[in-house]
Protein backbone atom coordinates (compact mmCIF):
# COMPACT_ATOMS: atom_id res chain seq x y z
CA UNK A 1 0.00 0.00 0.00
CA UNK A 2 2.36 2.67 -1.20
CA UNK A 3 1.50 6.30 -0.76
CA UNK A 4 4.13 8.39 -2.50
CA UNK A 5 3.13 11.76 -1.19
CA UNK A 6 6.26 13.73 -1.85
CA UNK A 7 7.18 14.82 -5.36
CA UNK A 8 3.86 13.81 -6.84
CA UNK A 9 1.75 16.40 -4.99
CA UNK A 10 1.99 18.82 -7.91
CA UNK A 11 0.47 16.19 -10.19
CA UNK A 12 -2.33 15.20 -7.84
CA UNK A 13 -5.75 14.98 -9.54
CA UNK A 14 -8.36 15.74 -6.91
CA UNK A 15 -11.29 14.13 -8.73
CA UNK A 16 -9.54 10.79 -9.10
CA UNK A 17 -8.36 10.75 -5.49
CA UNK A 18 -11.86 11.66 -4.33
CA UNK A 19 -13.06 8.52 -6.11
CA UNK A 20 -10.43 6.53 -4.20
CA UNK A 21 -11.60 8.01 -0.90
CA UNK A 22 -15.26 7.18 -1.55
CA UNK A 23 -15.19 3.82 -3.36
CA UNK A 24 -12.16 1.95 -2.07
CA UNK A 25 -13.09 1.72 1.65
CA UNK A 26 -16.31 -0.12 0.78
CA UNK A 27 -14.49 -2.38 -1.69
CA UNK A 28 -11.75 -3.22 0.83
CA UNK A 29 -14.31 -3.82 3.58
CA UNK A 30 -16.03 -6.43 1.40
CA UNK A 31 -12.67 -8.08 0.67
CA UNK A 32 -11.88 -8.09 4.39
CA UNK A 33 -15.22 -9.62 5.40
CA UNK A 34 -15.23 -12.30 2.70
CA UNK A 35 -11.54 -13.05 3.22
CA UNK A 36 -11.80 -13.50 6.99
CA UNK A 37 -14.87 -15.75 6.72
CA UNK A 38 -13.61 -17.77 3.75
CA UNK A 39 -10.02 -18.32 4.86
CA UNK A 40 -11.10 -19.14 8.42
CA UNK A 41 -13.43 -21.77 6.97
CA UNK A 42 -10.62 -23.24 4.82
CA UNK A 43 -8.24 -23.40 7.79
CA UNK A 44 -10.91 -25.10 9.90
CA UNK A 45 -11.38 -27.78 7.24
CA UNK A 46 -7.64 -28.40 6.82
CA UNK A 47 -6.95 -28.41 10.58
CA UNK A 48 -9.98 -30.43 11.76
CA UNK A 49 -10.07 -33.10 9.06
CA UNK A 50 -9.34 -36.56 10.44
CA UNK A 51 -7.74 -38.01 7.31
CA UNK A 52 -4.04 -37.65 6.56
CA UNK A 53 -3.14 -34.24 5.12
CA UNK A 54 -1.42 -34.33 1.75
CA UNK A 55 1.46 -32.10 0.74
CA UNK A 56 -0.91 -29.99 -1.36
CA UNK A 57 -3.18 -29.58 1.70
CA UNK A 58 -0.25 -28.27 3.72
CA UNK A 59 0.74 -25.76 1.04
CA UNK A 60 -2.86 -24.58 0.49
CA UNK A 61 -3.43 -24.36 4.24
CA UNK A 62 -0.40 -22.10 4.61
CA UNK A 63 -1.66 -20.05 1.66
CA UNK A 64 -4.99 -19.61 3.47
CA UNK A 65 -3.12 -18.55 6.63
CA UNK A 66 -1.16 -15.93 4.67
CA UNK A 67 -4.39 -14.64 3.09
CA UNK A 68 -6.11 -14.50 6.48
CA UNK A 69 -3.27 -12.47 7.98
CA UNK A 70 -3.39 -10.03 5.07
CA UNK A 71 -7.15 -9.41 5.06
CA UNK A 72 -7.03 -8.97 8.85
CA UNK A 73 -4.81 -5.92 8.27
CA UNK A 74 -7.10 -4.24 5.75
CA UNK A 75 -9.35 -2.50 8.35
CA UNK A 76 -6.39 -0.29 9.29
CA UNK A 77 -6.12 0.92 5.69
CA UNK A 78 -9.88 1.26 5.35
CA UNK A 79 -9.91 3.68 8.30
CA UNK A 80 -6.85 5.47 6.91
CA UNK A 81 -8.32 6.01 3.43
CA UNK A 82 -11.62 7.22 4.91
CA UNK A 83 -9.61 9.93 6.69
CA UNK A 84 -7.69 10.75 3.49
CA UNK A 85 -4.58 8.74 4.38
CA UNK A 86 -4.35 10.08 7.93
CA UNK A 87 -2.71 7.28 9.96
CA UNK A 88 -4.01 7.11 13.54
CA UNK A 89 -2.42 3.90 14.81
CA UNK A 90 1.19 4.88 15.50
CA UNK A 91 4.46 4.00 13.81
CA UNK A 92 4.83 0.41 15.19
CA UNK A 93 1.45 -0.57 13.72
CA UNK A 94 2.37 1.19 10.48
CA UNK A 95 5.43 -1.07 10.21
CA UNK A 96 3.66 -4.24 11.38
CA UNK A 97 0.69 -3.89 9.02
CA UNK A 98 2.98 -3.08 6.09
CA UNK A 99 5.29 -6.04 6.68
CA UNK A 100 2.34 -8.47 6.96
CA UNK A 101 0.74 -7.19 3.74
CA UNK A 102 4.07 -7.29 1.91
CA UNK A 103 4.85 -10.76 3.23
CA UNK A 104 1.48 -12.03 1.99
CA UNK A 105 2.36 -11.45 -1.65
CA UNK A 106 5.71 -13.20 -1.54
CA UNK A 107 4.41 -16.11 0.54
CA UNK A 108 1.37 -16.52 -1.72
CA UNK A 109 3.36 -16.72 -4.94
CA UNK A 110 5.90 -19.11 -3.37
CA UNK A 111 3.20 -21.40 -1.92
CA UNK A 112 1.42 -21.49 -5.28
CA UNK A 113 4.69 -22.34 -7.00
CA UNK A 114 5.27 -25.17 -4.54
CA UNK A 115 1.77 -26.57 -4.93
CA UNK A 116 2.02 -26.44 -8.73
CA UNK A 117 5.33 -28.35 -8.60
CA UNK A 118 3.75 -30.87 -6.22
CA UNK A 119 0.77 -31.44 -8.55
CA UNK A 120 3.13 -31.77 -11.51
CA UNK A 121 5.16 -34.44 -9.73
CA UNK A 122 2.04 -36.21 -8.46
CA UNK A 123 0.59 -36.53 -11.96
CA UNK A 124 3.67 -36.98 -14.14
CA UNK A 125 5.95 -38.95 -11.79
CA UNK A 126 3.68 -40.58 -9.21
CA UNK A 127 6.14 -43.36 -8.30
CA UNK A 128 9.44 -41.49 -8.32
CA UNK A 129 9.07 -38.86 -5.60
CA UNK A 130 7.19 -40.43 -2.70
CA UNK A 131 9.74 -39.48 -0.10
CA UNK A 132 10.17 -35.97 -1.48
CA UNK A 133 6.48 -35.33 -0.92
CA UNK A 134 6.42 -36.33 2.73
CA UNK A 135 4.37 -34.08 4.94
CA UNK A 136 7.21 -33.43 7.40
CA UNK A 137 9.41 -32.11 4.63
CA UNK A 138 6.56 -29.99 3.28
CA UNK A 139 6.11 -28.37 6.71
CA UNK A 140 9.82 -27.57 6.80
CA UNK A 141 9.61 -26.01 3.35
CA UNK A 142 6.62 -23.93 4.45
CA UNK A 143 8.59 -22.64 7.43
CA UNK A 144 11.35 -21.62 5.02
CA UNK A 145 8.82 -19.80 2.83
CA UNK A 146 7.58 -17.79 5.81
CA UNK A 147 11.17 -16.84 6.69
CA UNK A 148 11.85 -15.77 3.09
CA UNK A 149 8.61 -13.75 3.07
CA UNK A 150 9.64 -11.91 6.23
CA UNK A 151 13.15 -11.21 4.91
CA UNK A 152 11.83 -9.86 1.61
CA UNK A 153 9.44 -7.60 3.52
CA UNK A 154 12.10 -6.17 5.86
CA UNK A 155 12.24 -2.82 4.00
CA UNK A 156 8.75 -2.17 5.38
CA UNK A 157 10.17 -2.57 8.89
CA UNK A 158 13.28 -0.52 8.18
CA UNK A 159 11.87 2.35 6.15
CA UNK A 160 8.16 2.64 6.99
CA UNK A 161 7.48 5.66 9.18
CA UNK A 162 4.76 8.10 10.12
CA UNK A 163 5.33 11.74 9.29
CA UNK A 164 3.16 14.84 9.28
CA UNK A 165 2.77 16.51 5.88
CA UNK A 166 1.72 20.17 6.38
CA UNK A 167 0.52 20.56 2.78
CA UNK A 168 -1.93 17.67 3.30
CA UNK A 169 -2.65 18.24 6.98
CA UNK A 170 -2.35 14.52 7.83
CA UNK A 171 0.06 12.04 9.44
CA UNK A 172 1.00 9.60 6.67
CA UNK A 173 2.28 6.03 6.98
CA UNK A 174 4.68 5.96 4.04
CA UNK A 175 7.88 4.35 2.80
CA UNK A 176 10.73 6.74 3.62
CA UNK A 177 13.56 5.34 1.50
CA UNK A 178 16.96 6.81 2.38
CA UNK A 179 17.59 7.30 -1.35
CA UNK A 180 15.67 6.61 -4.55
CA UNK A 181 17.72 3.51 -5.33
CA UNK A 182 15.69 1.57 -2.78
CA UNK A 183 12.60 2.22 -4.88
CA UNK A 184 14.34 0.46 -7.77
CA UNK A 185 15.35 -2.46 -5.51
CA UNK A 186 11.76 -2.85 -4.33
CA UNK A 187 10.43 -2.84 -7.92
CA UNK A 188 13.01 -5.38 -9.10
CA UNK A 189 12.31 -7.67 -6.13
CA UNK A 190 8.57 -7.60 -6.83
CA UNK A 191 9.04 -8.23 -10.57
CA UNK A 192 11.78 -10.87 -10.29
CA UNK A 193 10.83 -12.82 -7.15
CA UNK A 194 7.11 -12.29 -7.56
CA UNK A 195 6.84 -12.86 -11.31
CA UNK A 196 9.86 -13.61 -13.52
CA UNK A 197 11.10 -16.57 -11.44
CA UNK A 198 7.83 -18.28 -10.39
CA UNK A 199 5.77 -17.72 -13.55
CA UNK A 200 7.96 -19.85 -15.89
CA UNK A 201 8.00 -22.63 -13.27
CA UNK A 202 4.24 -22.43 -12.76
CA UNK A 203 3.62 -22.23 -16.51
CA UNK A 204 5.76 -25.31 -17.16
CA UNK A 205 3.99 -27.28 -14.41
CA UNK A 206 0.54 -26.08 -15.45
CA UNK A 207 1.13 -27.00 -19.09
CA UNK A 208 2.14 -30.55 -18.20
CA UNK A 209 -0.66 -30.88 -15.63
CA UNK A 210 -3.21 -29.86 -18.28
CA UNK A 211 -1.58 -32.21 -20.79
CA UNK A 212 -1.79 -35.16 -18.39
CA UNK A 213 -5.40 -34.35 -17.48
CA UNK A 214 -6.34 -34.26 -21.14
CA UNK A 215 -4.45 -37.29 -22.39
CA UNK A 216 -4.18 -39.72 -19.51
CA UNK A 217 -6.89 -42.34 -19.23
CA UNK A 218 -5.27 -44.44 -16.52
CA UNK A 219 -5.89 -41.85 -13.84
CA UNK A 220 -9.64 -42.14 -14.38
CA UNK A 221 -9.67 -45.80 -13.44
CA UNK A 222 -8.39 -45.50 -9.87
CA UNK A 223 -9.71 -43.60 -6.89
CA UNK A 224 -6.21 -42.31 -6.19
CA UNK A 225 -5.99 -40.98 -9.73
CA UNK A 226 -9.39 -39.34 -9.38
CA UNK A 227 -8.22 -37.52 -6.25
CA UNK A 228 -5.06 -36.33 -8.02
CA UNK A 229 -7.11 -35.05 -10.97
CA UNK A 230 -9.51 -33.11 -8.75
CA UNK A 231 -6.61 -31.55 -6.84
CA UNK A 232 -4.89 -30.64 -10.11
CA UNK A 233 -8.00 -28.91 -11.49
CA UNK A 234 -8.28 -26.89 -8.29
CA UNK A 235 -4.62 -25.85 -8.47
CA UNK A 236 -4.97 -24.72 -12.09
CA UNK A 237 -7.94 -22.51 -11.23
CA UNK A 238 -6.19 -21.02 -8.19
CA UNK A 239 -3.10 -20.26 -10.27
CA UNK A 240 -5.12 -18.66 -13.07
CA UNK A 241 -7.02 -16.38 -10.69
CA UNK A 242 -3.77 -15.40 -8.93
CA UNK A 243 -2.22 -14.31 -12.25
CA UNK A 244 -5.34 -12.38 -13.27
CA UNK A 245 -5.45 -10.55 -9.93
CA UNK A 246 -1.75 -9.68 -9.63
CA UNK A 247 -0.59 -9.25 -13.24
CA UNK A 248 -1.88 -5.62 -13.47
CA UNK A 249 0.12 -4.77 -10.32
CA UNK A 250 3.25 -6.28 -11.88
CA UNK A 251 2.74 -4.16 -15.00
CA UNK A 252 2.35 -0.96 -12.96
CA UNK A 253 5.51 -1.77 -10.96
CA UNK A 254 7.39 -2.28 -14.25
CA UNK A 255 6.10 1.07 -15.53
CA UNK A 256 7.26 2.68 -12.29
CA UNK A 257 10.75 1.31 -12.98
CA UNK A 258 10.63 2.89 -16.43
CA UNK A 259 9.62 6.14 -14.76
CA UNK A 260 12.65 5.82 -12.46
CA UNK A 261 14.93 5.63 -15.51
CA UNK A 262 12.90 8.47 -17.15
CA UNK A 263 11.96 6.27 -20.08
CA UNK A 264 8.46 7.59 -19.40
CA UNK A 265 7.96 10.87 -17.60
CA UNK A 266 5.62 13.77 -17.12
CA UNK A 267 2.78 14.71 -14.85
CA UNK A 268 0.31 12.46 -16.64
CA UNK A 269 2.48 9.38 -16.04
CA UNK A 270 2.88 10.29 -12.38
CA UNK A 271 -0.90 10.52 -12.13
CA UNK A 272 -1.40 7.21 -13.95
CA UNK A 273 1.16 5.43 -11.75
CA UNK A 274 -0.29 6.89 -8.55
CA UNK A 275 -3.87 5.88 -9.25
CA UNK A 276 -2.82 2.70 -11.05
CA UNK A 277 -0.80 1.53 -8.04
CA UNK A 278 -3.83 2.03 -5.79
CA UNK A 279 -6.28 0.21 -8.07
CA UNK A 280 -4.03 -2.70 -9.01
CA UNK A 281 -3.01 -3.21 -5.37
CA UNK A 282 -6.65 -3.49 -4.32
CA UNK A 283 -7.31 -5.88 -7.21
CA UNK A 284 -4.42 -8.02 -5.99
CA UNK A 285 -5.81 -8.02 -2.46
CA UNK A 286 -9.09 -9.44 -3.78
CA UNK A 287 -7.23 -12.65 -4.61
CA UNK A 288 -7.03 -13.40 -0.88
CA UNK A 289 -10.83 -13.32 -0.67
CA UNK A 290 -11.44 -15.32 -3.87
CA UNK A 291 -9.28 -18.37 -3.07
CA UNK A 292 -11.63 -19.91 -0.46
CA UNK A 293 -14.58 -19.68 -2.86
CA UNK A 294 -12.52 -21.40 -5.55
CA UNK A 295 -11.95 -24.29 -3.14
CA UNK A 296 -15.71 -24.60 -2.62
CA UNK A 297 -16.78 -24.07 -6.26
CA UNK A 298 -14.04 -25.99 -8.07
CA UNK A 299 -12.61 -28.27 -5.37
CA UNK A 300 -15.01 -31.21 -5.25
CA UNK A 301 -12.59 -33.11 -3.02
CA UNK A 302 -12.40 -30.11 -0.68
CA UNK A 303 -16.21 -29.95 -0.48
CA UNK A 304 -16.29 -33.63 0.47
CA UNK A 305 -13.79 -33.03 3.27
CA UNK A 306 -15.69 -29.97 4.47
CA UNK A 307 -18.84 -32.11 4.77
CA UNK A 308 -16.85 -34.70 6.71
CA UNK A 309 -15.65 -32.03 9.16
CA UNK A 310 -18.89 -30.13 9.72
CA UNK A 311 -21.53 -32.88 9.35
CA UNK A 312 -20.86 -34.38 12.81
CA UNK A 313 -21.16 -30.91 14.35
CA UNK A 314 -24.43 -30.23 12.54
CA UNK A 315 -25.82 -33.67 13.41
CA UNK A 316 -24.84 -33.17 17.04
CA UNK A 317 -26.56 -29.78 17.07
CA UNK A 318 -29.73 -31.23 15.49
CA UNK A 319 -29.69 -34.10 18.02
CA UNK A 320 -29.52 -31.63 20.90
CA UNK A 321 -32.41 -29.62 19.44
CA UNK A 322 -34.50 -32.76 18.97
CA UNK A 323 -33.68 -33.96 22.48
CA UNK A 324 -34.62 -30.57 23.90
CA UNK A 325 -37.89 -30.55 21.93
CA UNK A 326 -38.69 -34.10 23.07
CA UNK A 327 -38.00 -33.18 26.71
CA UNK A 328 -40.20 -30.09 26.47
CA UNK A 329 -42.99 -32.16 24.91
CA UNK A 330 -42.80 -34.68 27.75
CA UNK A 331 -42.88 -31.93 30.35
CA UNK A 332 -45.88 -30.37 28.62
CA UNK A 333 -47.82 -33.67 28.53
CA UNK A 334 -46.99 -34.37 32.16
CA UNK A 335 -48.19 -30.92 33.13
CA UNK A 336 -51.45 -31.44 31.26
CA UNK A 337 -51.92 -34.82 32.93
CA UNK A 338 -51.33 -33.33 36.38
CA UNK A 339 -53.73 -30.49 35.72
CA UNK A 340 -56.47 -32.90 34.60
CA UNK A 341 -56.22 -34.97 37.77
CA UNK A 342 -56.44 -32.03 40.17
CA UNK A 343 -59.54 -32.05 42.49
Amino acid sequence: MESDVGAEDACNHTDAWQWVYTMQPAYMSIICLLGVIGNSFVLCVFCLQKRHRSVADIYLGNLAAADLLMVSCLPFWVATIIHKFHWRFGEPMCQLVSIIIGMNYYCSVLFLTLVSVDRYLALTRPLSHGRARQAARARGICFGVWVVGVLLSLPALLFRSVRFFPQLGVDVCYMAYPHDGWRLRFNLTVNVVGFLIPVPIVSFCSYHIAKVLKMSQGLKKSSRGSVERKAAYLVLFVLAVFVLCWLPFQIVIFLDTLDYYQVISGCMWVYVLDIGTQLTTYLGYSNSALNPFLYVIVGKHFKHRAREVFRPMLCKGKWKIRKSSHTNANLSSNTKYTDSTKV
